[in-house]
């Protein structure tokens, strides 16, 4: 539970009038966060980078332009500002991609809220290099569908990816297709991702074929849902929660993506720290394991004459 006193420091006198600089506000920043015990992994892995992001977004400065503001004075307006975005991560739990309703996946930015998971997705790096060596040819590709697109992030860096490809982006959340919707108009995609409302595969038509099927699917299991932080838990549970083994949908995409790729296709899903799991349960499938910043073992490559 948050520390009480950190609520009644942070609307103090002191708080709201000895913090004088960025630097001053860093410092506090970092404190309360460390203080409070936070749980990281929304796009940071620690306190420093959370408050530098927090505070250089809610003073409208570059987010890679910290050293020449440090001692720089800020108004008391925007004190309030970054002392309230401070108090709600600290006292809510609220990620902080939540509070500034942005998230980054390299380069990339994308609007979300709580209508949507936080993208975090290793198969965004993947696609940033067109899938080499297992994709020869860019521009052959020409038609990919993604599945469970959340904010329409993985779609939208496909799209950018594979320049002649239509990408087909299917989720069962009416809110997410909604959230996506506004990412696929910032980057004026709309002629080449089209947002599908489906529970996986049912809705699409009958005789569509891909070349490349990619997923960041719920895969959570139940044991590990009932351990997560409570930043976590203010994710919407559909996008994350994937039933006793965390296989729910793995299992329905490994027996369904066949049928949807055309020859030579490739089926790329995300399945966490699942790796034991997914290869104890499907023994007889050769597994490529693509290598990742976090390693290999955490998205699976399948060809379709794999599967």
């Amino acid at each position: 539970m948050p520390d009480k006193s950190i609520e009644k420091s942070e609307l103090s006198t002191q708080a709201r009038q000895e913090l004088f600089t960025l630097r001053d506000l860093l410092r506090y920043a970092v404190s309360r966060f460390n203080e409070a015990g936070l749980f990281f992994g929304h796009g940071s892995d620690n306190a420093w980078d959370e408050a530098v992001y927090l505070i250089l977004h809610a003073l409208h400065l570059p987010l890679d332009r910290l050293e020449p503001f440090l001692d720089a004075r800020i108004t008391t307006v925007e004190r309030a500002r970054v002392l309230q975005l401070i108090r709600r991560r600290v006292l809510e739990r609220v990620p902080a991609a939540y509070l500034t309703n942005e998230a980054w996946l390299g380069e990339h930015r994308f609007y979300i809220d709580e209508r949507v998971i936080v993208p975090r997705s290793f198969i965004a790096e993947l696609l940033d290099e067109q899938l080499a060596p297992w994709i020869e040819d860019p521009w052959a590709v020409d038609s990919v569908l993604d599945l469970c697109t959340g904010s329409g992030c993985l779609a939208i860096i496909a799209a950018l990816a594979f320049p002649e490809a239509v990408v087909d982006a299917v989720d069962i959340s009416t809110d997410a297709l909604a959230v996506a919707e506004r990412n696929v108009s910032d980057y004026g995609l709309h002629g080449r991702v089209q947002l599908i409302h489906s529970d996986l595969f049912t809705e699409l038509e009958e005789d569509r074929r891909y070349d490349l099927i990619i997923s960041n699917p719920p895969y959570v299991d139940a044991a590990a849902m009932r351990a997560l932080p409570e930043e976590y838990r203010r994710e919407p549970v559909l996008a994350l929660a994937a039933g006793e083994d965390g296989l729910d949908i793995v299992r329905i995409l490994l027996r369904e993506a066949k049928a949807r790729l055309n020859p030579g296709g490739l089926l790329v899903v995300e399945i966490g720290h699942n790796r034991e799991v997914v290869e104890s349960t499907f023994p007889a499938l050769p597994f490529t394991w693509l290598d990742t910043h976090a390693g290999e073992g955490y998205v699976f490559l399948l060809r379709r004459e794999d599967l």
